[in-house]
C-alpha cells in the first residue's frame, strides 16, 4: 500500500487544486472554494480531469476517509495526490472559504 501524505486543512497552498470524492447531495450542501468535484466512485474513469502526474494536488471527503482512499489509488497510479486530513469538517472548523451549490449557506453534509 501507498503512503498518502496527510496534509492539515490549514496547510493547503492558496490555489491549489482540491479534487472532493463525495457524493453529489454532500457536494451540493457545501465544499472548499475552487474545488473540482470528481466522486470515488467515478475517479478511475475521470483521470483525465486530473492534473498531470507528479503536480501536487490535495484530496477531500466529508472526515478523509474516502478522500485517503481515493489518493491511495491515485498515488498507485503515478499521481502526487495528498489527502486532507479532516476532510471537509476540519476545513470548515478552520474557517476556510467555502461555497454550496444549492444557493443556502454552505455546510457541512453527510
Amino acid at each position: 500500500m501507498t503512503a498518502v501524505p496527510q496534509v492539515d486543512p490549514r496547510d493547503v497552498p492558496a490555489g491549489a487544486t482540491i479534487i472532493d470524492v463525495r457524493e453529489d447531495y454532500e457536494w451540493e450542501g457545501g465544499h472548499a472554494t475552487g474545488a473540482k468535484h470528481i466522486t470515488l466512485g467515478t475517479i478511475a474513469e475521470r483521470l483525465e480531469e486530473l492534473p498531470a502526474p507528479g503536480e501536487d494536488f490535495y484530496v477531500i471527503c466529508h472526515g478523509g476517509g474516502r478522500s485517503n482512499r481515493a489518493a491511495t489509488f491515485l498515488r498507485e497510479h503515478g499521481y502526487a495526490a495528498h489527502n486532507i486530513a479532516g476532510g471537509t469538517s476540519a476545513w470548515f472548523a478552520a474557517g476556510l472559504p467555502m461555497t454550496s451549490e444549492n444557493g443556502e449557506a454552505p455546510a457541512v453534509v453527510h
